[in-house]
C-alpha cells in the first residue's frame, strides 16, 4: 500500500512539472514571437497582413504543443499504468 502512495505522490509532482514547465515555455515562446512580429511590422508595415496570419498560425502550434503536454499529464493522472502493475 505504501508503494501505491509513493507512485501517486511522484505522479503528482510529475504532473506539476509537465504542466508548469509547458506553460512557461509556451508563454515565453508566444512572447518572443509577438515581440518579433511587432518589430517586423514596425520595419515593414506593408507586410503586416501576411505576417499576422503566420503569427496566429504559429501561436496555435505553440499552444497545441502545450495542450499535448496537458493531455499527457491528465492521462497519467487518471490512468496511471504504474498503479495497475503494483496493485
Amino acid at each position: 500500500m505504501e508503494y501505491i502512495a509513493q507512485v501517486q505522490a511522484y505522479t503528482a509532482i510529475a504532473l506539476g512539472l509537465i504542466i508548469g514547465l509547458g506553460a512557461i515555455g509556451a508563454c515565453i515562446g508566444i512572447a518572443i514571437m509577438g515581440s518579433k512580429f511587432l518589430e517586423s511590422a514596425a520595419r515593414q508595415p506593408e507586410l503586416m497582413p501576411a505576417l499576422q496570419g503566420r503569427m496566429f498560425l504559429l501561436a496555435g502550434l505553440i499552444d497545441a504543443a502545450f495542450l499535448i503536454g496537458v493531455a499527457l499529464a491528465m492521462f497519467l493522472a487518471f490512468s496511471n499504468p504504474l498503479i495497475a502493475k503494483l496493485g
